[in-house]
Formats: structure tokens, sequence, C-alpha cells
């Protein structure tokens, strides 16, 4: 009895002691929490004063939030406090709701004040960025000659369709390089004037017109480089393609294999004489697709030929199998609906998809096509033999729930005469084995069947 009261009086000191650090965190996230907002609300009027309304809008938005749910703390606190006494339970539960508002609050000032620090920056070296400005755009005229030069070059050697994507990048550089130091001499006012908001967005214009004309002049030294680099690509290609028709001549043929042959000689009879302006990026693009498709092609008819392709009556027989055994689990599951279980109906109707899917993979009724070519027998004889077995999985399935479903020898009452002595008497018991009932019905109508066939003749 000593030790229950001694393990409960340390548990209470236990819980003591952290009701008293609790109570800590909550009075100093409550005086780091107003302290943020003290600063944020300077850091706002600044913000303000260098981006205008507009950017800041959501700082103070978030900053008004702050302070209401944290007016909800401050009550919290003083309710803590009060004359009225207060249970251990609603002190833990305050001060942990104390600690949970300040940390939101403060989570969601740094949030907002974070996004606006580039922009801040940015407002602050507004004069130092208006002139690197203006400095990079008087560095990338002086680049318009030679790229306008390079142009004429390539135009010589290359046809106009691959220089289509570079052509104008001089013409349409210049004019970014004016709208950016226009952009730059507007956001210089504005700022002079007092008007941030509209300075800091001319500025940001100007700053990304550089940066684009920038990437339109190295777009076209790029060009020149790319496309020697293609053409000497492209030789190596043409060279590797005549090669590989030598080959794919030698190779188990198929329709595949033949079309691909043709589709690569049609890309080198399309490739243009010398001296004829030519597009390297297309020819190489379409000489690269019609060389991958001929090593697929080959590839494939490869592991055709190393892996026999069933006959087409093997698979003729397996859809008709299919079909066969579908026919037989269907006929069993509709006639004992009340008896059939959830296994033997789900491999039912998972044969029933599979065959579906053969339909659709044929393309026809499987049970109608009169050929199905090479490529497809293999699959097509896979999915009719999982039909089929589902549908034999599913007919066992159901024969054991017959089986199951069906009264015991026990559940007729007493065993019927003659049980102990001489076998089972009339009405004593039955065949052990629900297969057996239902197989042994099917395999008597048949031999009825053939005696009476018999007498008939």
């Amino acid at each position: 009895m000593a030790g229950f009261w001694g393990r409960r009086k340390r548990e209470q000191e236990e819980l003591n002691t952290q009701d008293a650090d609790l109570a800590r965190r909550a009075q100093q996230a409550l005086v780091a929490a107003d302290e943020r907002i003290r600063l944020t609300t300077d850091e706002l009027a600044f913000a303000d004063a260098e981006l205008g309304a507009g950017p800041t809008a959501e700082l103070r938005e978030a900053l008004a939030s702050v302070r209401t749910h944290l007016q909800e703390a401050f009550h919290l606190h003083q309710l803590n406090h009060d004359e009225i006494p207060d249970t251990p339970e609603e002190l833990r539960t305050r001060n942990a709701r104390i600690v949970q508002l300040c940390e939101w609050a403060e989570e969601l000032l740094d949030d907002r004040t974070e996004a606006l620090a580039g922009p801040i920056e940015r407002a602050r070296r507004a004069p130092e960025i208006i002139e690197k400005v203006r400095a990079d755009a008087a560095r990338h005229r002086l680049r318009l000659p030679d790229a306008r030069a390079t142009v004429d070059r390539l135009a010589v050697r290359y046809s106009g369709h691959a220089l289509a994507q570079i052509d104008a990048n001089p013409a349409e550089a210049e004019q970014l390089l004016g709208f950016a130091e226009h952009s730059a001499g507007v956001a210089e006012r504005r700022r002079e004037a007092g008007q941030r908001e509209q300075a800091n967005m001319a500025l940001e214009a100007s700053t990304e017109s550089v940066r684009r004309a920038e990437t339109l002049l190295d777009a076209v030294e790029t060009f020149e480089v790319e496309a020697l680099r293609a053409e000497s690509t492209l030789a190596a290609i043409v060279e590797d393609s005549r090669g590989d028709l030598v080959v794919a001549l030698k190779e188990p043929h198929s329709p595949t294999v033949q079309a691909a042959i043709e589709e690569l000689q049609a890309a080198l009879a399309a490739l243009p004489a010398a001296g004829v302006n030519t597009d390297p990026f297309e020819q190489l693009t379409r000489l690269r697709e019609a060389n991958a498709g001929l090593d697929a092609a080959i590839a494939a008819a490869r592991e055709r030929a190393a892996r026999p392709i069933p006959p087409l009556e093997h698979v003729r027989h397996a859809i008709d199998d299919a079909d066969r055994q579908l026919a037989v689990s269907r006929d069993v599951i509709a006639g004992h609906r009340g008896w059939i279980g959830a296994d033997a109906r789900t491999r039912f109707a998972e044969a029933e998809r599979v065959r579906l899917d053969l339909d659709r993979y044929l393309g026809a009724s499987a049970a109608a096509v009169t050929a199905i070519d090479e490529d497809h027998r293999e699959q097509a004889f896979a999915m009719a033999r999982r039909a089929a077995f589902l549908a034999s999985e599913a007919l066992q399935l159901a024969q054991r729930d017959i089986d199951a479903a069906r009264p015991q020898p026990e559940q007729w009452g007493a065993p019927g005469y003659g049980q102990q002595g001489y076998g089972q008497g009339w009405g004593g018991g039955r065949r052990s084995g629900g297969g057996g009932d239902l197989m042994g019905g099917i395999l008597g109508g048949l031999v009825i069947g053939s005696i009476l066939d018999g007498f008939i003749d």
C-alpha cells in the first residue's frame, strides 16, 4: 500500500513540474509574440514607404489577424491570474492554447515578412539596379551587329524553316533593350516623385527586358554551334543507318520490320543534295526516329524468332475451351444462386472480364475471328488460357459452396435401415464429396442418354 501511494505522489510531482514549465513557456511566448507584433508594425511602415500599399497588403492583413488572436491569448492569461480559483486542468488547457496562438502568430508573420524581403532589398538598391540596367543595355547593343551578321551567314547555309526560331532575334532584342532603357528612366522619375509602387513595377519591367534581350542574343550564337553539331551527328547517323539496313535485310522478316526498313529508306532518300539549304535539326530528328524504329522492330523479330509462335489452331482451341468453361460455370452459378459464395462469383467475374478484354484486343469477337496475325497470337493464347483457368476455378469453388449448403446426413434424422450392418440402407446416407454429386449427375445423364440411343437404334 505504501508503494502505491508513493508512486501516486511521484506522478503528481512530475505533473506539477510539467504544468509549471508549460506556464513559463506560455508567459515567454506571449511576451515574444507581443514584441514581434511591434517589430512587424515598424517593418510594415518601412515596406509601405519603399514598395507602396499594394505589395504589402498581405502583411497588413496578417498583422491585423495576429492582433485579433493575440487578444484571446492575453485574455486567457488574465483568467489564469484573476481572483477566481482554477483547477490544474483549466490552467493546463489555457497555457497550451496561449502557446499555440503565439507560435501561430510568429510563423504567420515570418512567412509574410520573408515574402517581402526580396522586393524590399531591390527597392533599397533601386539606384544601383537602374545603373546596371543601363550598362547591360549598352553592352548588349554592341552585340546586335554581330548577331545580324550571324543570321545572314546562317541563311546562306540553312533553310528558312531552320532559321525561323532565330532570324527575328536581333530585331526583337533591339526593341527589348529600348524598352528597358525607357523603363529605367520611368522608374527613376517615379522614385524621385515618391511613387514607390509604380517605380518598382517599372524597375522590374526593365530588368526583365534586359534579361530577355540577352537570352535572344545568346540563342543566335548557340544556334550556330548546335547546327554544326547536328550536321556532324547527322553524317554519323546516316552511315550507321545504311549499315543497319544491310543487317536488317538478313534478319527474320515480318510486316513490322519491313515497314521500319521502308521508313528508314524514305528518311535517307529525303536527305537533300549537297549545296541545298537544309534543316539539320529536322532531318536529324526524323532519321533518329526511323533508326530507332528499325532497331526496335529487329529486336522484336529476333525475340519472336527465339520464342515459338502458337499455331492458329491452338489459339482457336484455347478460345473455344475458355468459352466452354465459362458456359458451364455460368449455368452452375445461375442454377444455384442462393448457394454460391463470393469467391466463386469473383473468379467468374474476372474470367468474363478477361474474355471481354480478349475481344477488345483482337478488335472483334474472338469466337468469330478466322485469322489472327502472328504478333497477336501469343497474347491472345495467354488471355484465353487465363479466362479458362479462372472459369475452372469458379466452377470448383461453386461446387464447394453447393456441397457446403446441402444438408448433411445427420440433418435428415436417424440413419436409414441397415446403415450399421448392410451399408447405407434406404435413405440412410449420401456419397461423400460434393463434386461427386454434381459430376455424377452429369455423367449419369450422359450414360442414360447413350443407353436410350442404343434402344432407339
